[in-house]
């Protein structure tokens, strides 16, 4: 019988056997095993055997087997890789045969079909168990000689704990002991329930928490730990990874049930933990059925729309069925692979509803044209030049963009009637330390003063937040590069902070903040507490694998021009309203009149045909009192 199997899974051995072949070993199985069934009931007796009988017998019983063998698909899996559900389908279509084949026997005895027809429950009972047991043992003898025959001795066992011992930790044991490219070996479950600490899961420990230590991994010879558990806040989360990355395992992440292909885990998502994963926050829900009554049939514009944030904005605003959304941005290549994202590879009807378009928003000609041709009803602009050090160094591009392509799309929307102008700014707009900061208040405010001038309909909603997890050009993407390069990694400053927030969240409280503005508003958001980079970098080290300092150095290069220790999200002089949502929040803030804003403006315009650096960041200075500079050349004015 071994020998059989063996064969039958040497077959196996990078093949998928035929659903058809199964299903033909199944019948096989099911008649010997009736035929087991009778000898068992005459006592091995076989000469007491009427044969004639029971091959007719036997006929209807393979009949109805199949019959429910086809029903359940029992034979449609990859028998390598057989699973608890897979073993359910056979029990199942097994159960039903022999409900049945009972109520076969029960009429028979009544009506007598056939005097040779004889089907004793006594056989049926036998026949059952044995059927049952043989295809599930031949299912596990099939799986087992093909996991410890056909793994290439060259690759030694991975040894890995699974932190978590609920479902979710079980179907991840399930997973990596099923693959065929990986050996793992599962050392144990780790859990803080005391309900299961100590018990089994299919012959693994559970182990509580705090034996978990570097003897513990050094004398189980753990290689991975996989964080295996969903519903948890992000606090505690963060707690148990931090106490786990000091040791010097490889530490991997189960994602979200929703990212599951096809609702199945597969092994190429457990993937090694990232930085993004300890620095989010417990999810925001939004379920604002009025941002989809807002958006519905409608035209959406999107300047920026193909950077870290505008091409966000883009993805989820396609949930909310829009008539068309416009996608506008001067960067050729970005928009050209987000074309490809939603186009080429996103669903078909994607082409219908997206229009991309290549412009730049300070052309007065061209964004003319756009709001002329596409009228839109709502207007995203996240069109701007934000690092903070080369805005410093060309203060003129950073107005010219930031101010004037700002008022560009602004006066437009106001000239088209656009319902709303969503402006995304940042949280460097409050007490600016540099020219990005305050060219992005001034925009601001020409945007509320915009808002408070009679007789227009255009809402105007400005919303700020802070860094982006996985934005172009951020620090998490800088260190990255840096220790795939060996180090080192720079930090400006030991004591240096930033808020941060991941992409899809950032946009999302865009999208609910664009519904809920009355008109001069600014939306401030929740960042949660300030994350301490220099510690960010001390995780990243870890997480690659190195300890920082020793393995991979961390320098202090200094505050860049313009930059700052500690980002705010309000001035001092404003304070905040709350909204129904809690993670937004109202700016109080002073009234703007749209005259003052427009003499800064037209000064600006005019110095810019001086080439005088100075002279601009003094204008801006003058307009935004609370804009001292740090760390940089314009300091001089603040004297």
């Amino acid at each position: 019988m071994y020998q059989i199997v063996h064969r039958f899974a040497k077959m196996l051995n990078g093949k998928i056997a035929s659903g058809w072949l199964i299903l033909l070993i199944d019948v096989v199985i099911i008649w010997l095993s009736f035929l087991f069934a009778q000898v068992i009931r005459f006592n091995f007796e076989i000469s007491n055997i009427v044969w004639s009988s029971v091959l007719l017998n036997s006929l209807v019983v393979l009949f109805i087997n199949f019959f429910f063998f086809i029903v359940f698909r029992s034979y449609a899996t990859i028998i390598r890789h057989t699973s608890l559900h897979d073993i359910l389908r056979v029990f199942r279509a097994m159960t039903s045969a022999l409900v049945l084949l009972f109520v076969i026997s029960i009429l028979n005895k009544h009506f007598q079909f056939n005097k040779n027809f004889v089907l004793s429950i006594s056989v049926l009972v036998i026949f059952y168990f044995n059927s049952v047991f043989a295809l599930v043992f031949v299912r596990i003898l099939i799986k087992l000689i093909y996991h410890n025959t056909f793994h290439p001795n060259s690759k030694p066992f991975t040894n890995v704990i699974i932190y978590g011992a609920g479902e979710q930790g079980v179907i991840t044991k399930n997973t990596l002991t099923s693959n065929g490219a990986t050996r793992y070996k599962i050392i144990g479950f780790v859990d803080d329930n005391p309900r299961k600490i100590g018990k089994s899961i299919d012959g693994i420990r559970i182990f509580k928490p705090e034996i978990v230590n570097e003897e513990f991994i050094e004398k189980k010879n753990i290689d991975e730990l996989i964080f295996s558990i969903q519903n948890i806040n992000s606090q505690k989360k963060q707690r148990i990874i931090d106490d786990l990355i000091k040791f010097d395992i490889v530490i991997k992440i189960v994602p979200t049930i929703e990212r599951w292909i096809n609702g199945e885990l597969d092994i190429n998502q457990i993937a090694k933990l990232k930085i993004e994963d300890l620095l989010q926050r417990d999810p925001i829900k939004i379920d604002n059925p009025k941002i989809s009554e807002a958006i519905n049939g409608k035209v959406v514009l999107v300047t920026g729309g193909a950077g870290s944030i505008g091409s966000e904005i883009v993805r989820q605003s396609l949930n909310y069925s829009p008539a068309l959304i416009v996608i506008v941005d001067n960067a050729e290549s970005p928009i050209f692979d987000l074309k490809q994202e939603l186009v080429v590879n996103g669903d078909a009807k994607n082409k219908e509803i997206l229009k991309f378009i290549i412009a730049d928003i300070t052309d007065q000609r061209r964004t003319s044209v756009i709001f002329s041709e596409c009228k839109p009803s709502f207007v995203y602009h996240a069109a701007a030049y934000k690092h903070v050090p080369l805005m410093e160094d060309n203060p003129e591009e950073a107005l010219r963009v930031n101010v004037f392509g700002t008022k560009n799309i602004a006066d437009l929307s106001v000239a088209n009637n656009v319902e709303r102008f969503v402006m995304i700014s940042t949280d460097k707009a409050v007490r600016p330390t540099n020219v990005m900061g305050a060219s992005k208040r001034l925009a601001e405010m020409y945007c509320q003063s915009l808002s408070q001038t009679d007789n227009i309909n255009t809402r105007f909603i400005t919303t700020r937040f802070g860094n982006v997890l996985g934005s172009n050009g951020s620090v998490v993407k800088i260190f990255r590069k840096q220790i795939n390069s060996g180090g080192p990694v720079t930090v400006t400053h030991p004591e240096i902070t930033r808020f941060f927030m991941t992409i899809p969240e950032a946009c999302q409280l865009v999208l609910e903040a664009s519904i809920m503005g009355s008109g001069s508003d600014i939306f401030v958001f929740d960042m949660g507490e300030a994350v301490k980079v220099d510690n960010l970098a001390r995780k990243m080290i870890k997480l690659a694998g190195f300890q920082p300092d020793k393995d991979i150095k961390i320098v202090y290069s200094g505050l860049r021009s313009g930059e700052k220790l500690y980002e705010e999200l309000l001035n001092n002089s404003e304070n905040t309203i709350d909204t129904y949502h809690p993670k937004i929040m109202i700016a109080n803030i002073d009234h703007i009149l749209n005259g003052s804003v427009l003499h800064t403006i037209n000064e600006i315009k005019e110095v810019l045909k001086e080439n005088d650096q100075f002279k601009l960041v003094g204008i801006l200075k003058k307009a935004i009192p609370e804009y001292i500079s740090n760390n940089s050349v314009f300091q001089r004015l603040d004297a």
